[in-house]
């Protein structure tokens, strides 16, 4: 089931603490209309697995119009499109291989996860007009003093990351879409917005539209290498899709799937497979050129969806996946 009370905090962070110890978070103490709060970021998993990161220094987003609307406190959020939650792979955040892996603390300038987020949380607390805005689950209020800051009561926002696509265990409890975690900072006097954002390597990429949990396509368990050059075996996110046409008027027997190979290099698709969301696979062919699409007309037993959703995928039994773009409801082609 998902999380129970996903919200995004709005507020002025005016004190923060590193993230030690077995279960290590970064802390950040925020006020938001006379409140006290705090914000627990993981900076790595309970399994001892690296978390992953993406840094938008210039933060772009439809969504930046909406927090810069909200008052300051704390707002729940229905895990769903129409409001301004979360959703790495619905909401057009970011790409897979954007996501780059760090240790929690080891020696050196700017290598870790608490100097990364600290930068920004600096930043933020040497601007008086800061503001910044955590999405995740809540907790409190508690009748005993927040354990770091000793405000009472003690409250505050925690899972600041990615929140579907676990496996199963400890964690796919809280699996869902469209309820991921987020910290961004908002600048006013410099018109700036900065967000990041973390996920853990264990977590798929790849989840079921309604219940956020891993969708098994029949590759490796363990991830690729992302600091790894790509290869002719395993060309880790090139591949991209980049439009279908579903049910077309004149042919309605008729879909075709569009894929870009955004390498300066040929890649061969022996060994690629397109997937829909019930898992039927097709095998590709052919090689795409260097900066070419090829149209793939789908056969069965993969069908589009007419339903929306990032209903179909492309992979490699090498484990690299392409990029998928949503199939929007009640329209009949899409670009990204």
């Amino acid at each position: 089931m998902p999380l129970k009370h996903y919200s995004v905090l709005k507020g002025r962070p005016i004190a923060m603490r590193f993230g030690t110890g077995q279960s290590p978070h970064y802390q950040v103490h925020v006020v938001a209309d006379n409140a006290d709060f705090r914000i627990a970021v993981n900076v790595q998993s309970g399994d001892g697995s690296e978390v992953e990161f993406l840094v938008r220094s210039h933060f772009v987003h439809p969504i930046t119009d909406h927090l810069a609307a909200l008052p300051e406190g704390l707002h729940p959020q229905p895990p769903k499109p129409a409001s301004i939650a979360l959703d790495f792979i619905r909401g057009n955040l970011m790409q897979p291989q954007e996501m780059i892996p760090l240790p929690l603390s080891v020696p050196g300038p700017d290598n870790d996860l608490n100097k990364k987020l600290d930068q920004f949380v600096q930043r933020a607390l040497s601007n008086e007009s800061a503001m910044v805005y955590a999405f995740g689950e809540t907790w409190g209020p508690e009748t005993k003093a927040d354990n770091y800051f000793g405000f009472r009561p003690g409250r505050g926002i925690h899972d600041i990351h990615m929140n579907q696509g676990n496996p199963i265990g400890r964690f796919s409890g809280d699996n869902g879409p469209w309820q991921d975690g987020g910290l961004v900072f908002e600048f006013p006097d410099q018109k700036l917005w900065t967000a990041v954002f973390l996920k853990f390597q264990t977590q798929a990429w790849h989840t079921d539209d309604k219940t956020g949990d891993p969708i098994d396509l029949g590759a490796p368990t363990q991830p690729p290498d992302p600091t790894a050059p790509p290869t002719g075996q395993m060309p880790d996110g090139l591949v991209r899709i980049i439009a279908a046409l579903v049910n077309a008027l004149k042919t309605p027997e008729r879909e075709v799937v569009t894929l870009l190979n955004t390498a300066d290099r040929d890649i061969d698709l022996t060994g690629w497979m397109l997937a829909d969301k019930q898992k039927n696979k097709m095998v590709l062919s052919g090689k795409i050129a260097a900066g070419g699409t090829l149209a793939v007309v789908v056969h069965k037993p993969m069908e589009l969806s007419n339903q929306g959703g990032a209903s179909f995928r492309c992979w490699t039994s090498v484990g690299s996946r392409s990029t998928a773009s949503p199939i929007p409801r009640r329209k009949r082609r899409i670009r990204a």
